[in-house]
């Protein structure tokens, strides 16, 4: 294959993770947590606080950037004509995997794209996480090959697609006119935030641009796994590339596995966090972000995926599942990772997986 060719069939996928990751580096640059430029799941962990379904007081905010990255991929689905209203692919067990997702990638502290945007940013602590989910990616693969599938989703009437994108707007309705009915952090995390527009526009920017590329981390390592093709993760190499790059350009790049910004050193936790949430994607059939696009392309059962890990992401926090981040104390530098309650729940999250999985497969391979 030509050069001309080559950048043809890969030329979307790449500029998809250069414009990521350039609106990461712009969101940190202008006031989000630092190695946090987008995160699916610390962002939607906070829209949970901001709602009030959990009382972390420091991550509490609406995140614009969810909202644009579902309706940019509403409207970039509209425009392609490619906005299919569909549901009924096993929405109960989505949203309990979704659920457990959450609670696997709170416990590593970041979704696979914040993962990434970690490395980029020269955070060591992160390559237990790419470890892990990279094994959780072979697991559910191995399962794929064994015929799991969750069925099929069927037409459903046009406002049903809306309804999530819907919600959306409500959220950036509330958060710009009726901000007093929302809470809002004072610290910590949920306090740094880059400008609501500035937000807005790189969620759009980004839903648009993975809606068309079709961006997926967990996608990526799937094709590479079961068919050899390598398109959608040039993204995410992209994505780090480019996250690479701009912090050595700003002086933010710090090669350490000490002192990352909200990040631990308990790496076993980090590693089987992100296994769950890896094998998760898989049987979901994507990760956070592509979750999201789903959402705004009309499907009903990624919605339910999503509302699943709003939940998940209020109940880790509610009971204190969630990692800790390692911190300074007095000039003493203190550990963070792990409550058992949470080594707990990661335990009872492969097992709701493997049950999941195993009643999801031709019955010949359950038999097995």
């Amino acid at each position: 294959m030509n050069k001309q060719n080559w950048l043809r069939e890969h030329g979307l996928i790449l500029l998809t993770g250069v414009v990521v990751g350039i609106a990461a580096l712009a969101l940190t640059a202008l006031g989000n947590p630092k190695n946090m430029g987008f995160c699916i799941a610390c962002f939607e962990r906070d829209i949970a606080g901001a709602l009030g379904f959990h009382s972390a007081a420091k991550v509490q905010y609406i995140r614009p950037e969810i909202i644009g990255i579902v309706l940019g991929a509403m409207v970039a689905a509209l425009a392609a004509k490619e906005f299919k209203a569909k549901a009924g692919s096993s929405p109960a067990c989505r949203f309990v995997v979704g659920l457990f997702v959450m609670i696997g990638a709170l416990v590593f502290l970041g979704c696979p794209l914040r993962m990434v945007i970690r490395l980029g940013g020269g955070d060591l602590t992160a390559v237990a996480g790419l470890l892990g989910f990279l094994a959780g990616i072979l697991v559910g693969v191995v399962f794929l090959k064994k015929g799991f599938s969750l069925g099929r989703a069927y037409p459903v009437p046009t406002g049903e697609g809306f309804m999530f994108p819907g919600v959306m707007a409500v959220l950036l309705v509330l958060l710009a006119v009726f901000p007093a009915l929302l809470k809002f952090s004072e610290e910590g995390p949920g306090s740094m935030h880059a400008p609501l527009a500035v937000s807005l526009i790189a969620g759009l920017a980004v839903g648009v641009m993975a809606q068309r590329s079709r961006l997926c981390m967990a996608g990526g390592l799937r094709d590479v796994f079961l068919l050899r093709d390598f398109n959608l993760l040039l993204g995410f190499l992209a994505i780090w590339i480019t996250v690479t790059i701009g912090n050595l350009i700003l002086g933010n790049y710090n090669l350490s596995a000490v002192s990352q910004p909200i990040a631990h050193s308990q790496y076993l936790w980090s590693f089987l966090g992100m296994a769950l949430a890896g094998w998760g994607s898989i049987l979901l059939g994507g990760c956070p972000l592509r979750q999201l696009i789903l959402a705004g392309e009309g499907s009903g059962d990624a919605a339910v995926t999503v509302l699943g890990m709003i939940v998940g992401a209020a109940v880790a926090h509610n009971f204190g599942l969630a990692g800790n981040a390692d911190s300074v104390v007095d000039g003493v530098y203190k550990v963070g990772g792990t409550s058992p309650a949470g080594m707990a729940a990661v335990v009872f999250g492969f097992l709701v997986l493997l049950a999941v999985t195993v009643t999801h497969l031709p019955r010949k391979e359950a038999a097995q």
